[in-house]
C-alpha cells in the first residue's frame, strides 16, 4: 500500500456507481478511481454511508474492495468500512476485506454499549485483525458512543492506525487530548477542516474529498502549519459546498460528481436523483469554487 509519509492525509468515502439495472457498476467504479488517481486524494474508504453501505450486500462490498484495489494499482490505499457490534463478525469481515485487497479496516465504535463492552470489543478486534484498524466515532444520535478517555485508549492500542472523528468538535477536542500524537487523527467533515487542523487533526476523511480533494488538502496543510488567515477563504468555499451539496446526502454528492464528469452517479433505487433546480444550485457552487474548468 502507498500511504503518504507526511501529514496531512486526505481520504474520502467512495460513492458506489450503479448501472441501469441497479447493479454495482464495477467498470464505472474503476474508471472513477483512475480519475481520482490524478488528484491529491490519498486513499479510498469503501463500505460507508456515502457509499450507500446499507443498500449493499457483503458480497457487493467485497467486490467493490477488489475493484478499487486493482484499479489503483498500488498508487493509493484502501480502507474497508465495518459497522458490526459482534467482534466475531467484525473479524470475519476484516479477513474477507483483507483478502480482497483492503490495506486497513475502518471500524465504528459500536452503540449502544457500555464502556467495558466497547473496550472488550476493540481489544479482540485489534489484536486479531489481519490489517490495521482505523477507529471511527459516528453516533448518528448525537450521544457519544464512548467517553473521550476511553476513545483515547482505543486509539493507543497496537494495530490501530488512527481515528476518524464525529461532528461534535467540542467533544472531539477532548478526545484529541487523550489521543497519542503518533497516531492519525482525521477530522470528518469539509466544514470542519480548518477547525480540525487547529484542534490538532493531521488529516481528514469526508465526502468532500471526492469532489475537491485539492481544496481539502490545501486547507488542512495551511491549518496544520498555522496559516489560518490564508486558509479562511478556502474554508468558506468548502463550507459552502458542504452546506449546499451535503443537504442532499448521497444524491447531492453523486450529482456533484456527475457535473465533474464521474460515472454512475444515480443513487440506488428507490432513492431518486436530484431535481434540476437542485443540480443547478450545485453547479453554481462548484463553479464558484473553480471546479468546473
Amino acid at each position: 500500500m502507498t500511504i503518504p509519509e507526511t501529514n496531512p492525509i486526505v481520504v474520502a468515502p467512495t460513492p458506489t456507481p450503479f448501472d441501469s439495472e441497479d447493479r454495482v457498476d464495477h467498470d464505472a467504479l474503476a474508471r472513477n478511481v483512475e480519475r481520482w488517481l490524478e488528484t491529491p486524494l490519498s486513499g479510498f474508504v469503501l463500505g460507508t454511508a456515502n457509499g450507500e453501505e446499507l443498500a449493499l450486500s457483503d458480497d457487493e462490498k467485497i467486490g467493490i474492495v477488489e475493484t478499487v484495489s486493482q484499479a489503483h494499482g498500488g498508487q493509493r490505499f484502501v480502507i474497508a468500512g465495518i459497522d458490526n457490534p459482534a467482534s466475531s463478525e467484525t473479524l470475519r469481515l476484516a479477513e474477507a476485506y483483507a483478502k480482497a485487497g483492503a490495506d486497513m479496516v475502518r471500524v465504528r465504535i459500536p452503540r449502544p454499549m457500555s464502556p467495558a463492552e466497547v473496550e472488550a470489543y476493540f481489544l479482540k478486534v485489534t489484536s486479531e485483525s489481519p490489517v490495521p484498524v482505523v477507529v471511527i466515532h459516528q453516533t448518528f444520535t448525537g450521544v457519544p458512543a464512548a467517553p473521550p478517555e476511553l476513545i483515547g485508549d482505543l486509539i493507543s492500542l497496537d494495530n490501530v492506525f488512527g481515528y476518524i472523528t464525529d461532528h461534535d468538535i467540542r467533544f472531539e477536542g477532548r478526545v484529541r487530548i487523550h489521543a497519542p500524537e503518533h497516531k492519525k487523527f482525521w477530522i470528518c467533515n469539509g466544514g470542519l477542516l480548518l477547525a480540525g487542523a487547529a484542534m490538532g487533526a493531521n488529516g481528514t476523511c469526508m465526502w468532500l474529498g471526492n469532489i475537491a480533494p485539492g481544496l481539502c488538502r490545501d486547507i488542512m496543510e495551511m491549518g496544520y502549519a498555522g496559516r489560518v488567515v490564508r486558509a479562511r477563504p478556502l474554508q468558506m468555499l468548502a463550507s459552502r459546498m458542504d452546506g449546499i451539496i451535503g443537504q442532499h446526502g448521497v444524491a447531492g454528492v453523486k450529482a456533484a460528481l456527475g457535473l465533474l464528469g464521474y460515472e454512475g452517479t444515480a443513487p440506488r433505487h428507490p432513492q431518486s436523483e436530484l431535481e434540476r433546480g437542485d443540480v443547478d444550485e450545485i453547479r453554481f457552487v462548484l463553479g464558484e469554487a473553480g471546479l468546473l474548468g
